[in-house]
């Protein structure tokens, strides 16, 4: 038997297994790997992490928010109201309860759910104002995949908000009803019946 037979592999060190990096879950629950995306425009701008809480890191570099988990934003998204702002903790646990609520409504990653429902309340186009001799004048845009993405996370806060504000619904039961209707593309769901309204006025400025 040779010398290099007998001297045993040196083991490897805790935490460099790949098993141990794809193992890691949000909330210590959901996977992030294995979704589908319906729109490849939007695609590298919805990045899914394990990790809910990036403490700002990305704070002062342009477009880095790309970067951070579409949860993290998500949860940062509900911060920004006159009665949540700074809570993240509290936000962090309305999206926690509203993900256990659309698992049990969908039996579906609810990852996959927020994913779809961002994709489907991203509007396509929208209007801005351009001035000819002092006459303000619509014009009819493309919107850019970021700020499609911006667009949707701030109609599905903004209707989990008004849906649960002086209201006997719970936060997270407002979310989730956001999320599932957003996911099937319910026009009654605020986020879907804003992206549809923006759509139809940048239609007739056309």
């Amino acid at each position: 038997m040779s010398a290099e037979e007998d001297t045993p592999e040196p083991e490897k060190p805790a935490g460099t297994d790949e098993e141990s990096e794809t193992d890691a879950q949000l909330f210590e629950r959901w996977e992030v790997t294995g979704f589908e995306y319906n729109d490849p425009s939007t695609k590298r701008y919805i990045t899914v992490t394990p990790v809910e809480h990036t403490m700002g890191r990305h704070a002062g570099k342009q477009f880095q928010k790309s970067e951070v988990s579409i949860v993290e934003r998500l949860i940062n998204r509900l911060m920004q109201s006159d009665a949540n702002t700074g809570k993240k903790q509290q936000a962090t646990r309305i999206v926690r309860k509203a993900f256990e609520e659309v698992h049990d409504r969908t039996d579906e990653n609810p990852i996959q759910v927020l994913v779809t429902a961002v994709e489907n309340a991203a509007p396509r186009e929208e209007t801005v104002r351009l001035k000819y001799g002092g006459i303000s004048v619509p014009q009819a845009v493309d919107v850019a995949p970021q700020r499609r993405v911006d667009q949707a996370l701030k109609f599905l806060a903004e209707g989990a908000y008004n849906a649960s504000f002086k209201s006997p619904t719970d936060a997270h039961e407002a979310l989730a009803d956001q999320l599932t209707g957003a996911a099937n593309y319910d026009v009654q769901t605020y986020a879907v019946n804003q992206k549809e309204e923006k759509e139809r006025v940048a239609a007739a400025a056309r």
